[in-house]
């Protein structure tokens, strides 16, 4: 029988050799340096998403630094970092990031809320870290957005935009506008990202790289100033220092902040003694006055529209009050902003 023409077939028919798998595109944040901004910041923001890439080997985040103009721009420590020209850097950009610092600078700065304007057009993710949020505020851009800023220039921020939703959290992320109290509450706004997009455990193992054992959620409290110890507080107490916070302008009387939580004054002295080491009253005023000098460093408000603002009617009486607690006059603290 004749063989079939097959079996005299001079090649071997091969499989198809499957296409390769294209890696996904990077995703790019633009980092919008201001002058003066924090470099503790700018490295918890960065760092992590680095230390994603090596665990990935993969280039999953690219991140470019930007200013109004390129050039060097100096960090709070005096370290200059070299940056390039943000409209050409924003060119395929996921997110742009403005990154303040500890100093506010109250001037308009029209050239960058009219560059942050036109890119919050183009309906990509605009954020802030630390102060950015005053630049975003000034822009228009946080109106109708829950948004955070450092516990430090939270009271000057809500004197100044008193419509904004302006939280004492960590980050805030409201749709396409995020917010960053800064330091390292940047690392947790990342590693959420990075959650978001690669899963906990990638999240978790990149934590893990900087010793950070707790990744905190956005709605974390900051815990700076009179909050350094709040949560260790009986639940009670807090209520108290909350109405305290919330009635900063128009103290209330200790007969009402009592019966807040259903005591009598004495019972609640006794409370304050107990956790506190002074009594209800000294708190409260020390409350006040920790946001009066919060006041006088981070806003333009005149001495004795600070000492309005945080409840005293005698200017005489904020400065006596002031300098028993923190050893100097209102006025010596507004000269350290220009420090």
């Amino acid at each position: 029988m004749a063989e079939s023409a097959a079996s005299h077939s001079s090649y071997t028919e091969l499989t198809p050799l499957a296409a390769p798998v294209a890696e996904p595109k990077p995703e790019k944040f633009v980092l919008f340096l201001l002058s003066d901004l924090s470099m503790m910041t700018l490295a918890a923001t960065i760092e992590p998403m680095r230390s994603l890439n090596r665990l990935l080997n993969r280039t999953a985040y690219v991140w470019t630094l930007a200013s109004l103009n390129g050039g060097p721009v100096a960090t709070s420590n005096g370290i200059g970092m070299e940056t390039m020209q943000v409209d050409a850097a924003l060119e395929g950009a996921d997110y742009l990031f403005v990154c303040g610092g500890s100093r506010v600078d109250h001037g308009e700065k029209p050239a960058h809320l009219a560059f942050l304007r036109k890119a919050a057009r183009s309906g990509r993710a605009i954020g802030a870290l630390s102060t950015g949020s005053y630049l975003l505020a000034r822009a228009g851009l946080l109106t109708g957005y829950r948004c955070t800023i450092h516990w430090e220039s939270r009271p000057a921020f809500k004197e100044d935009f008193p419509l904004l939703d302006c939280t004492n959290n960590l980050f805030e992320i409201d749709r396409n506008r995020l917010t960053c109290s800064g330091g390292t509450a940047a690392m947790d706004l990342m590693l959420f990202l990075i959650e978001q997009k690669h899963g906990r455990e990638l999240a978790g193992a990149v934590a893990n790289q900087f010793h950070h054992e707790r990744i905190r959620e956005g709605h974390a409290a900051q815990l700076g100033g009179t909050l350094q110890s709040f949560e260790r507080l009986p639940s009670g107490l807090q209520t108290i220092i909350k109405n305290m916070l919330d009635n900063i302008e128009d103290p209330l009387k200790m007969p009402e902040l009592a019966t807040k939580i259903e005591l009598s004054v004495r019972q609640l002295q006794r409370l304050f003694l107990q956790f506190t080491g002074m009594t209800p009253h000294r708190y409260y005023v020390k409350i006040r006055l920790q946001q009066a000098r919060e006041l006088l460093l981070y806003s333009d408000r005149s001495i004795i529209e600070v000492a309005v603002s945080t409840g005293f009617t005698s200017t005489s009486h904020f400065a006596t009050s002031y300098k028993r607690i923190f050893g100097i006059r209102p006025s010596e603290t507004r000269q350290q902003r220009h420090m």
